[in-house]
């Protein structure tokens, strides 16, 4: 018979157990494009878990179906699509994007990019925002959602719609998040000295100079011009609206009860964190499944060199003409082969060793014991799925934060970067070269950095589904989170604190120069007295 203390141990075991399995409802509101592929990743493993998930979706979605096994969906009826959604809208910005680095390294080319940057993100934004005051107005589906009793709101702020309806209907929140418009995720909660901590599209390191400090601080700058005058207006009429007083997204943002945020210090550098925050960078990343027939027949007849690895995405399948014939003529040099994601014509100078397909499983490729190289835009997903599996990269960045992304493999001595504007076929193939030479430690590194990676004590995917049901069990993580955000800046920084110190030392400082003086004058009429 089993003693008193072991029964106990296995009821409280049991009770646990069921409290972690007991399903949930879970509301979605995701980002479309790219930030949708990491979406989807969560809601499928809170799917296997038994959750109900319900996804608002936009009409004009360019990912996300309306039909699917692992959730039902609400589509919220726009007339066009925003501009984060429109594969046309977002192939133009990266060409113009592109054009401008002509003038790269100047003022003209500093100011064109933020120009083209705060023109999509401004009307994104607005368009973002009338989708969220349409839901707020939409009274029976309101009520309809009010009436489903979720447990969690799960969004991505980087188009904080997803913010304002979670107030609304007054849902615990969770944020799967990369960037803000803000930049960092970290800036509304956490301290974030601009000393060792680089700005997005600053492309530094945590190793800055006193003339990268300054850059630093300036593109900084450019990012709270962004919130405040162009990414927060349309988003501060609707609090205003419908949200009591003093309501910003910002504060809602920084009352988030968890942010789930995609990075991990493998990759990204070191700063300060907060209790809330849980890393799950690369949580999407796999071991490699078996490819295609084809696909191994390919990689098998690589031999002993190997197979490198090109894709730039989705937005960029077709490089055009120019660059197309410069990658074709340099791949041709290389005796490995290589398996390259392009849509467009196939280029002339194309190599007996290049196989051009429209669609690849990265994760699976990446994964396979023949891949030597992968070529990459610098995407979130793909950098962390070449650090799962060991490979080296040599980076092609277009917009964004990808250059960023690729600037962090870089210092960690397991990646080069290329301008694709001033590339050549010399230049690109010195630097495929460079990283596939056996006697350069760009492979060491990435199996060492790999390794690190790898020796964590959860999966993030497992910790992100653990943190999740854990605010749906507890109806929020209040106890994570900091009062900071309540505090005005001038209390936050103590400014006012200083001030009084200050008051009352000067006039203590004052006092005793007063008395001082007094006395003084006391003693030196004594003295006269005396005299006399």
């Amino acid at each position: 018979m089993a003693s008193f203390p072991a029964l106990v141990f296995f009821l409280l075991a049991t009770t646990s157990l069921h409290s972690r399995c007991e399903a949930g409802k879970v509301l979605v509101y995701p980002v479309d494009g790219s930030h949708w592929t990491n979406m989807i990743k969560i809601l499928e493993a809170l799917h296997s878990k038994g959750h109900q998930i319900t996804v608002l979706r936009s009409s004009t979605s360019w990912y996300i179906s309306e039909t699917s096994p692992y959730y039902t969906s609400i589509t919220i009826t726009q007339k066009q699509p925003q501009n984060i959604e429109s594969q046309t809208s977002m192939a133009t910005f990266m060409r113009q994007t592109l054009e401008s680095r002509q003038y790269q390294g100047t003022l003209k080319g500093f100011f064109e990019f933020y120009r083209l940057f705060f023109n999509l993100i401004g009307d994104t934004q607005k368009s973002v925002a009338n989708v969220a005051a349409s839901i707020i107005e939409n009274k029976t589906l309101v009520k309809e959602l009010n009436q489903s009793e979720y447990d969690v709101f799960l969004t991505d702020p980087v188009f904080p719609a997803g913010v304002l309806l979670a107030h609304h209907l007054k849902l615990p929140l969770v944020l799967n998040v990369r960037w803000i418009v803000g930049g960092d995720p970290h800036y509304p909660i956490a301290p974030s000295p601009l000393s060792y901590i680089p700005v997005v599209f600053s492309h530094h390191t945590d190793k800055m100079s006193f003339i990268q400090r300054v850059k630093n601080v300036i593109y900084k700058g450019m990012l709270v011009y962004l919130h405040r005058y162009v990414s927060n207006p349309p988003y501060q009429a609707v609090c205003d609206r419908y949200f009591e007083r003093g309501v910003s997204v910002m504060s809602l943002m920084q009352g988030a009860d968890l942010w789930l945020i995609r990075t991990d210090f493998t990759f990204d550098f070191p700063r300060p964190t907060m209790p809330n925050v849980v890393y799950i960078g690369g949580f999407q990343c796999k071991p490699a499944s078996p490819l295609p027939t084809d696909l191994e027949d390919f990689m098998q007849s690589s031999g002993e060199h190997g197979v490198i690895i090109m894709t730039l995405g989705t937005l960029l399948g077709d490089l055009g003409p120019n660059v197309s014939e410069i990658f074709a003529a340099a791949f041709a040099n290389f005796p490995q082969k290589v398996l390259w994601r392009h849509t467009g014509p196939r280029p002339a100078t194309l190599g007996n060793n290049t196989m051009l397909v429209k669609w690849l499983p990265q994760n699976d490729i990446l994964g396979h014991p023949k891949t030597r190289l992968f070529v990459t835009h610098g995407g979130t997903n793909g950098v962390f799925e070449a650090l799962f599996h060991s490979v080296p990269i040599l980076g092609i960045p277009l917009i964004f934060d990808q250059y960023d992304n690729l600037v962090r493999m870089e210092a960690h001595g397991v990646a080069e970067i290329i301008d694709i504007t001033a590339m050549d076929v010399k230049s690109l193939t010195n630097s495929l070269q460079n990283i596939l030479d056996p006697t350069k430690p760009y492979k060491e590194n990435m199996i060492k950095l790999s390794q690190i990676y790898r020796d964590q004590p959860i999966k993030p995917m497992d910790k992100a589904v653990f943190w999740i049901e854990f605010v749906m069990r507890h109806k929020g993580a209040a106890h994570l989170r900091t009062e900071s955000y309540k505090l005005p800046w001038y209390a936050y920084h103590c400014l006012d604190a200083m001030a009084v110190i200050a008051v009352v030392g000067l006039f203590m400082l004052a006092f005793t120069l007063a008395s001082c003086r007094c006395l003084f004058r006391c003693l030196t009429r004594m003295k006269k007295s005396k005299t006399e």
